[in-house]
């Protein structure tokens, strides 16, 4: 919590490149600060944070009135960087102490594509970004993970809604999201986004949240 009338959410976000983590940031900030990179190899190879604040009616309220919300996102190097898996590790785990140490993390976001099937070389990535949360927050990670399912419009676009996306879902999927307790949200990829579908996503968001009790992880005795 930030102050009586402002409510801070902390999250940080892993996945791929070209998995629309960079996009899906920006939706979530309702800015551009993430830039979208076309190659293959992820060219980041720090984390940098955005932040915005924002009061949309029916967010959330405290005491009859609304609050503004104030996200911070924090963006981290892919497992396509020039880095190690040691130096990403090092690198993200000194960043969340340094960012949310006085305030702890809300939410972990696992970024995934929603039109793509998790072939052998994503369900790969995929699981060594599971094992770097794992190292990050340790055994109690999937109470603090959730699944961002990027892409959503695509999918739908090749008739697949939510529910029978789910229903069709890769075993490796339904495992992933079982293990996270079913947290997930999907979202469009847009490269622009209007206030009313920030509304939405940011309302998605706050309902993941809450069905961990609006809990937060404790980084202050992390190691940098």
């Amino acid at each position: 919590m930030a102050g009586s009338n402002e409510m801070t959410i902390n999250l940080v976000v892993l996945g791929r490149t070209q998995s629309g983590k960079s996009a899906a940031e920006n939706s979530l900030l309702g800015s551009s600060d993430f830039e979208n990179y076309r190659s293959l190899r992820s060219v980041t190879t720090c984390c940098s944070l955005g932040c915005s604040c924002c009061c949309i009616l029916g967010i959330i309220r405290r005491n009859g009135s609304e609050l503004a919300l104030r996200i911070r996102v924090l963006d981290t190097p892919g497992p396509h960087s020039s880095l190690s898996k040691e130096q990403v590790r090092d690198t993200v785990s000194s960043a969340l102490a340094q960012h949310f140490r006085e305030e702890g993390l809300h939410l972990a976001l696992l970024v995934l594509r929603a039109d793509l099937p998790l072939c052998k070389d994503e369900s790969y990535h995929t699981i060594q970004i599971c094992i770097l949360l794992q190292e990050l927050l340790g055994p109690t990670w999937n109470d603090f993970t959730a699944v961002l399912l990027t892409h959503a419009d695509k999918a739908e676009e090749a008739g697949f809604r939510e529910e029978a996306y789910l229903h069709s879902a890769s075993s490796t999927l339904l495992s992933l999201l079982s293990s996270v307790q079913h947290k997930y949200i999907f979202l469009d990829n847009q490269k622009s986004i209007t206030k009313e579908e920030r509304a939405t996503v940011l309302r998605k968001l706050l309902n993941v949240i809450k069905q961990i009790n609006y809990q937060v992880f404790p980084l202050k005795h992390n190691k940098a």
